[in-house]
């Protein structure tokens, strides 16, 4: 029986979406273990076919990136350096250094999306609690999101799987929190590495998770969520130890369209150029 705590939660979350909060995921891989529970999780609930069954020799990870047949993908990251106040080496000497992060990564639900931008179908929409969701029946297979996408998360599906020429990504389980429940990779979570909530709340809590490592000798943790960009934030973000770019992540993330401006300036700065020259052309005949 469920219980009048998960009851008020249940209704917590159902009232994100009638009352249009947004949401969002917080992802803390400090505390993450690696089990892949979310991936099995996103697979199950999503009926996500597999991505191929290989081994990569590439640590633990056989799943590898993001796609459209991977939706939530745990990074395996080995680095030659300590992690926080950890003693290294055999005997305690600081010699061979090294640390395990796991990450789990998914699609980032971008504030300003490329993917949505570009899509010339109306396929892809913002939904009511601020997540990119994709109309598989809309779309035409064309990839302008895939090119547009600054993450490189969405991708068409090849031949013979179901759907292939599609585009797919995380749907953030909007079916899910149409019905007041939790995204199934947070709920299977063991360890609450993958947090779903308010976005305020879930960056108020980021906030505070970094000041208490770098407490306890993580001086490198810090929040990934580029609100100074172009993207201008995005509502599935992470607490990263080291630099962006060691987890795939881009340092300063832009939604290709601010290039347009001066695209067009140099296009039509070329044609009067051309003009001037064939006017000039004429003249001197």
């Amino acid at each position: 029986m469920i219980g009048e705590g998960t009851q008020s939660t249940n209704q917590r979350r159902h009232n994100y979406v009638q009352e249009n909060v947004e949401v969002g995921f917080f992802t803390d891989p400090t505390v993450c273990i690696g089990c892949k529970a979310c991936e099995v999780a996103c697979k199950e609930w999503n009926e996500v076919p597999d991505d191929g069954f290989t081994w990569s020799g590439n640590s633990y990870d056989n799943t590898g990136r993001l796609g459209a047949s991977t939706w939530r993908h745990v990074l395996f990251l080995e680095q030659d350096r300590p992690k926080g106040q950890q003693v290294v080496g055999s005997l305690g000497n600081g010699e061979d250094p090294f640390r395990w992060v796991f990450l789990s990564d998914v699609c980032k639900h971008c504030e300003e999306a490329g993917c949505l931008e570009a899509c010339p179908t109306g396929s892809i929409v913002r939904t009511e609690v601020g997540s990119v969701f994709v109309q598989n029946d809309v779309c035409n297979g064309c990839g302008y999101c895939i090119v547009s996408c600054p993450f490189g998360v969405i991708d068409r599906r090849p031949e013979p799987l179901p759907d292939a020429g599609g585009a797919f990504k995380c749907t953030f389980c909007y079916d899910r929190q149409k019905s007041g429940l939790v995204p199934a990779c947070a709920k299977v979570c063991p360890t609450e590495s993958i947090v779903f909530g308010r976005l305020d709340d879930l960056r108020a809590r980021a906030s505070q998770r970094v000041q208490q490592l770098k407490q306890n000798g993580y001086d490198d943790a810090q929040v990934y969520d580029p609100l100074e960009t172009s993207v201008r934030g995005i509502h599935a973000f992470f607490l990263i130890l080291g630099e962006p770019e060691a987890y795939g992540l881009p340092p300063k993330p832009q939604v290709p369209t601010i290039y347009l401006k001066s695209a067009w300036t140099s296009a039509i700065a070329t044609a009067i150029g051309a003009l001037i020259i064939i006017l000039c052309a004429f003249a001197f005949l």
